[in-house]
This record gives structure tokens, C-alpha cells and sequence, in this order.
């Protein structure tokens, strides 16, 4: 299974609805809002390296009201 971290920035009062659409992306295991640096942290998993970083990129960051993304993409190996 391939995961990736996103870290998410999104605009201000905007956090609620953006943490709701993104649970409803295929392959979102998890969504949790954040204090720090991120607004939102989101972890993503699919069976398919391709397939998540099209999920990143086509489905996550072109969400309304996203401003910046930061993806950690997990070393297969590595845990």
C-alpha cells in the first residue's frame, strides 16, 4: 500500500468545509485539522503509486479554498 501525508493551508473560516470535502476522496484514510504551520493534515492510500499522486493532484489540491500543499510521499521499507 502507498501512502502520502499532505499538509494543507487553506483559506481563513475555511477549514470545516475543506476537511469535510476531502473525506469524501477516494483513497482519504484520514483527515484531521492542526495547529502549527498547516491548517489540515490528510493522509492518503492506494495501492497504486500513479493513482495517488493523481488523487493529489487532481482531486486534493484543486479543491476550493486550498492556498498551499506540502505532500510526504512514505518509503515503502521504511516504517
Amino acid at each position: 500500500m502507498e501512502t502520502a501525508y499532505v499538509l494543507l493551508n487553506c483559506d481563513l473560516g475555511y477549514e470545516e468545509t475543506v476537511i469535510e470535502d476531502l473525506k469524501h476522496i477516494d483513497s482519504v484514510s484520514e483527515v484531521s485539522g492542526t495547529y502549527g504551520a498547516y491548517d489540515i493534515i490528510v493522509k492518503v492510500e492506494n495501492s497504486e503509486r500513479d493513482k495517488l499522486r493523481e488523487i493529489i493532484m487532481w482531486n486534493i489540491r484543486k479543491l476550493e479554498h486550498i492556498r498551499s500543499t506540502l505532500t510526504l510521499m512514505r518509503i515503502q521499507g521504511q516504517n
